[in-house]
């Protein structure tokens, strides 16, 4: 549960080349100021560095501000990640078991609280602009606090959209998300965002 609450919600913002930090950083605010709902398809690869394990997932990501969201993953076992605002809900269908945590406990000082509400970035991220490397604009987010699950967060932009985000956390794994088909403010249907654990299932506290 707690790896999996370390996935961020999608970050979405836009990036004019040859731009400083700081108008970067207001292109962010503008874009949010005007954000209400997101959906995007997303494909993350997951690196264990010290065992040079890989694996893959893909799914759909959904995003109702503020404070919603759901995390579709796809594939042999599906299963779901859903914050209603309150609680964050991780569902694995296929062994009928749900685990529950406080949402403000488990995304706080994490790239999920970016984008799940609203806050100042320079009190929670050192912002560093990397320049343009493989054809893309890369910015480099380092959580201020000491006790962040995460060393650093890079942000790849491409044109007007986010094309990847590469999170390394200090488990030695660093985490890859690739999205396409980004929606900007489509409707969405608010049953996305509630969940009742199904008659049956195991539910754990964390």
């Amino acid at each position: 549960m707690l790896h999996i609450l370390r996935i961020p919600l999608l970050l979405t913002l836009l990036l004019v080349s040859g731009t400083s930090i700081a108008s970067v950083r207001q292109q962010l605010e503008n874009f949010l100021d005007g954000l209400t709902t997101l959906k995007a398809d997303f494909s993350q690869e997951l690196v264990d560095i010290e065992t040079d394990q890989v694996s893959h997932s893909r799914g759909v990501f959904y995003l109702s501000r503020p404070e919603r969201f759901r995390w579709v993953y796809k594939g042999e076992y599906p299963r779901y990640i859903i914050a209603d605002g309150k609680t964050i809900w991780l569902v694995e269908e296929d062994i009928q078991q749900v685990s529950q945590r406080s949402q403000k406990t488990a995304l706080k000082g994490t790239p999920a609280s970016l984008f799940a509400s609203v806050l100042d970035l320079d009190q929670d991220f050192e912002v560093r602009d990397l320049g343009q490397r493989m054809g893309l604009g890369w910015l480099k987010l380092i959580p201020k606090k000491e006790d962040s699950q995460f060393e650093q967060i890079l942000l790849a932009f491409e044109g007007d959209r986010l094309a990847r985000m590469e999170m390394a956390d200090r488990f030695g794994q660093v985490t890859r998300f690739d999205f396409f088909n980004l929606q900007r403010n489509p409707p969405l249907d608010d049953s996305l965002f509630k969940f009742v654990p199904p008659p049956g299932y195991d539910i754990l506290d964390q």
